[in-house]
């Protein structure tokens, strides 16, 4: 350690963001009495290198290729969210994780992992909606090593403190990873988009304010650094940067979309009404009846084919139910119970053996 001692910093550069992008804006080409910015290509500082080599990785990659070898900023990476809106979203004042309340609805998401070390961690967010607007409950992230069997069964037992019965997850995962939440007693379901559309998707609730974050350090990071790039095929692709992790962020926008979707929120124009949209409240039912029969197919499917369909009680009012507890065995379910919040009763099904 030294007492007024230089500090060197040497990196190639790469989005126009961050520490290394301000000192290079504020201070290159300047004149100042404690900063100095050099910035040269690798032919300049080290004429050693094979010439041939250098420009078959810029004809390979053109826009790394100029940050790599010529050191300039890439122009074709941009920042997905702004700092503002982050910081707009993030509440303060609240704890880092919020207890399940009573008669509120959760939505879950999880980003699985197989717990190799260094490897991404296994996380998982729930949120719900309270005021009109997306509050993220808690974000919990496991780092390798560790067992994915062991960390799901403790996901599993906070789901359910939270009244989640099913769980949206990752749409890579392996299937392996849907049994081992079978067998703690939860259905996994994979999402049906990929984790860059899910970015897209969610965008809308950032720039409309409808966010709350806690103030968690990774997660915040990890929303920051995500890049938005066009792609050939005209799409935007959403990402984490190279050698960097996006395991909360997906989590928590996993669920954001997730709640945000099952709840009837058009995230393009606004939340349905009949007044807006005239077929709201058939969209809305015809929602809610297709929950109902994925639903009913999930437990005849994991009774082994032993229950009897019409035996389940389904509510009428599905928004009402808090979650749907199903305790299973190796060939049949035992009990169907699906428990209201605006009538606090329990409703059972006994399985037809």
């Amino acid at each position: 350690m030294t007492t007024n001692g230089m500090l060197i910093a040497i990196s190639s550069p790469y989005r126009k963001a961050g520490l290394m992008y301000a000192k290079h804006k504020q201070y290159f080409n300047t004149d100042s009495d404690d900063t100095l910015v050099i910035q040269g290509s690798t032919r300049t500082f080290n004429k050693t290198l094979d010439e041939n080599a250098i420009k078959a990785q810029q004809e390979a990659d053109p826009e790394a290729g100029k940050a790599e070898w010529d050191a300039q900023f890439r122009s074709d990476l941009v920042g997905f969210l702004d700092d503002a809106l982050i910081d707009a979203a993030v509440d303060y004042n609240r704890p880092l994780e919020l207890p399940p309340q009573p008669g509120r609805f959760y939505k879950c998401f999880v980003d699985v992992s197989g717990g190799a070390i260094a490897g991404d961690s296994y996380t998982l967010s729930i949120v719900h909606r309270e005021d009109g607007k997306f509050v993220v409950d808690l974000v919990r992230g496991r780092s390798g090593p560790f067992e994915p069997a062991q960390v799901t069964e403790e996901y599993a037992a906070l789901c359910k403190e939270y009244r989640i019965g099913a769980i949206n997850g990752d749409y890579y995962a392996a299937q392996w990873m849907v049994s081992v939440w079978r067998q703690c007693g939860m259905s996994y379901i994979k999402s049906t988009l990929p984790t860059s559309q899910i970015y897209i998707e969610t965008l809308p609730l950032f720039t409309r304010g409808l966010v709350v974050l806690p103030n968690e350090p990774i997660l915040l990071r990890e929303l920051r650094l995500l890049e938005r790039t066009p792609t050939r095929m005209g799409k935007d692709l959403v990402t984490h940067p190279r050698g960097c992790h996006d395991d909360r962020a997906n989590s928590v926008c996993g669920a954001l979309y997730g709640i945000s979707n099952y709840l009837g929120y058009d995230l393009h124009s606004g939340w349905l009404s009949t007044e807006d949209n005239p077929n709201a409240e058939e969209e809305r039912k015809a929602r809610d009846q297709l929950y109902r029969n994925q639903l009913a197919q999930k437990i005849f499917q994991y009774s082994g084919g032993q229950l009897c369909l019409a035996s389940i009680l389904i509510l009428p009012a599905l928004r009402c139910v808090d979650a749907a507890l199903v305790r299973m065995t190796s060939r049949s379910i035992s009990t169907v119970a699906i428990i209201s919040s605006s009538t606090s009763r329990r409703l059972s099904s006994r399985a037809i053996s």
